[in-house]
């Protein structure tokens, strides 16, 4: 696998050319929505098959599958252009396989208002997904609260051989918590056994196959308070046969001593995903700093077994008018839309090689005056190092913030790089 990025003057063809790649694999393997729009500095990232498969008359998917010794999910992964086609054509070339290095599992978060015709697309490359639809809310009866219907979500899930999960936590779904209503659910007792019965009813009624935990604010200072909870869900879920995941939203520039060890012991896994969320109203900067996450990872690695982590991976960019001001808010966009701001403005993307995430600048005429802005996101460079984390530490897998916010280029270079592992679902 390479990584190649685009010059001024580049086209499609041209890259294509250069690499021996037919142009339609190209643009399949990264996701291009509009390859006639390339931008200078923008990654693309090239894949070698270990083997290849070319069509004959009268072959089928199912027949190529079982003919090459893969599965049908597989194929789909390994040719994502195939996820809505009714057709083969003799003399098609399709990827059987890879030269991957490791398996790992993946886990996507998605809200319950994900597009139905994403996640058949995204569904292949996912052991696990955490659906972000329950919220644990304040009121004079503290409930609860589901933000939308999951069922057929959850379905769909199991139907592709992913192990649906339900994501609870004190965050609304646009990231807003409050911090008192966390701490009386960690200290009163008899709410927190109506929550957990609560919880475990509706994972039953609807069918998921375990729990994932978003937990906030989480410290040397309340981490028993958390720790007592954990045993407490644990034992359920582990008694009837659930998975129990939390996700830990961590500092990284900050290695605090957390007892990592103890907390392996309640869980199946834990997830490292950066919220972002207040990136939007802080000053520019890179959505994920490599710099930071790698020697912090390496300190959890030391507290407890790796085949417990998983790294997150968000999908999102931010858009900020520069010079930035207290009281503004950077927009939030999904890296397609990045990229189609920076070719729209004929902006240059430069990548910044301490975090190992990409950033342009561009301007654009408001009335008679002029505003600047600076966006900051995540590519194919991005990816490579966090999967490169993964591979270093041994880490279990990954974590994927937002699925709904569906990006090619990321399921491709996973699927090149690692054996995505799926479990049995009865």
């Amino acid at each position: 696998m390479e990584i190649y990025i685009v010059q001024h003057g580049d086209t499609i063809e041209s890259i294509a050319n250069k690499f021996g790649l037919s142009i339609e694999r190209l643009i399949s393997d990264n996701g291009l929505i509009n390859p006639l729009s390339l931008v200078e500095g923008q990654a693309l990232v090239i894949l070698h098959p270990k083997t290849t498969y070319t069509v004959k008359t009268g072959d089928t998917l199912e027949t190529i599958a079982v003919n090459n010794g893969i599965s049908l999910m597989e194929l789909f992964r390994n040719n994502p252009f195939l996820y809505d086609r009714q057709y083969l054509y003799q003399d098609e070339i399709l990827v059987i396989n890879y030269n991957t290095v490791k398996n790992i599992q993946i886990n996507g978060f998605t809200n319950s208002f994900i597009s139905q015709a994403i996640l058949p697309r995204a569904l292949p490359y996912m052991t696990f997904l955490s659906i972000f639809n329950y919220q644990i809310i304040d009121t004079d009866k503290p409930e609860i609260k589901t933000f939308g219907d999951d069922i057929d979500i959850i379905n769909m899930a199991k139907q592709y051989s992913t192990m649906p999960l339900l994501m609870i936590s004190a965050l609304s779904i646009t990231g807003d918590i409050n911090v008192e209503n966390v701490y009386r659910s960690l200290l009163d007792t008899n709410l927190q056994d109506k929550l957990i019965n609560e919880t475990f009813e509706i994972i039953m009624s609807k069918g998921f196959m375990g729990v994932n935990f978003l937990i906030s604010y989480i410290s040397t200072y309340n981490q028993s308070l958390y720790i007592n909870l954990f045993t407490k869900i644990s034992a359920l879920l582990r008694d009837n046969g659930l998975i129990f995941m939390i996700t830990i939203s961590p500092d990284y520039s900050t290695h605090e001593n957390l007892d990592y060890h103890s907390i392996s012991l309640l869980v199946d896994r834990i997830i490292f995903l950066e919220n972002t969320w207040p990136k939007q109203s802080q000053p520019p900067a890179p959505i994920s700093d490599i710099s930071l996450i790698n020697p912090f990872i390496e300190v959890v690695a030391s507290k407890m077994p790796p085949e417990y982590i998983s790294l997150g991976i968000p999908l999102v960019g931010y858009d900020w008018v520069v010079p930035f001001t207290d009281g503004s808010k950077a927009s939030l966009l999904s890296l397609n839309s990045a990229l189609a701001i920076a070719y729209e403005h004929g902006a240059v993307i430069r990548l910044d090689e301490q975090s190992q995430t990409p950033y342009f600048e561009y301007s654009r005429s408001v009335g008679e005056s002029v505003e600047n802005h600076m966006v900051w996101f995540i590519d194919a460079n991005s990816f490579k190092a966090l999967n490169d984390i993964v591979i270093e530490n041994n880490l279990i897998g990954t974590g994927i913030w937002n699925i709904a916010s569906y990006n090619q280029q990321l399921f491709s270079m996973a699927n090149a790089t690692f054996n995505i592992i799926k479990f049995p679902i009865e």
